[in-house]
């Protein structure tokens, strides 16, 4: 059992599958290392791309997991059908907002702009100081390595700082990034 800390995962990624095989593979591995470690999911709704098979995998190994999904892309033929709780929201901000107060800690998975855009948004409310939680990117295949490099350059520049540059938790596999998200938390409540 999960010691305290790490109740609630909120994950970022794709709504839609990416060419390589290992992207869904790394999600499955994660819905279901959730619901191993009796952490809930809440993420951003449906069935569809990556998004739907860490749902699925969580789901279907017994994590609670609630889909909070705007009502523009609630309809089943846009996100397919959202495993576990729903919760639909007015607005893309209402959603964020929902998903990042449900939240102990945030992982980004391979996605496109949405999941770019997430990830961003919640490491700036971090360092504006609106939460202290743990910002893990699951590193498969390397898929974030260009992103990491591009945050090194802006640390360079003197565009971000070292500390915000350091929230960004990289791993390749997805235990040892619930662990160190956990080491985390238990740091700064200690």
């Amino acid at each position: 059992m999960e010691p305290e800390g790490l109740k609630c995962v909120c994950v970022y990624c794709g709504s839609l599958q990416g060419r390589t095989e290992s992207y869904s593979i790394a999600a499955q591995q994660l819905g279901s290392e959730l619901a191993k470690r009796q952490i809930s999911l809440v993420y951003g709704g449906g069935s569809v791309g990556l998004m739907g098979k860490v749902a699925g995998a969580a789901s279907s190994s017994g994590a609670l997991v609630t889909g909070i999904i705007p009502k523009s892309l609630e309809p089943e033929h846009i996100s397919g059908k959202t495993p576990g709780q729903v919760i639909v929201t007015e607005s893309m901000h209402e959603r964020k907002t929902q998903m990042a107060s449900r939240a102990d800690a945030f992982i980004a998975l391979p996605g496109g702009l949405g999941t770019l855009e997430e990830l961003f948004e919640i490491a700036t409310w971090r360092q504006l100081g609106h939460h202290q939680k743990p910002i893990g990117l699951l590193n498969t295949g390397g898929f974030f390595d260009p992103l990491l490099a591009f945050l090194d350059k802006t640390v360079a520049e003197g565009f971000v700082s070292f500390e915000a540059r350091s929230y960004f938790i990289v791993e390749t596999h997805v235990s040892t990034l619930l662990d160190k998200l956990q080491g985390h938390l238990q740091s700064s409540t200690s």
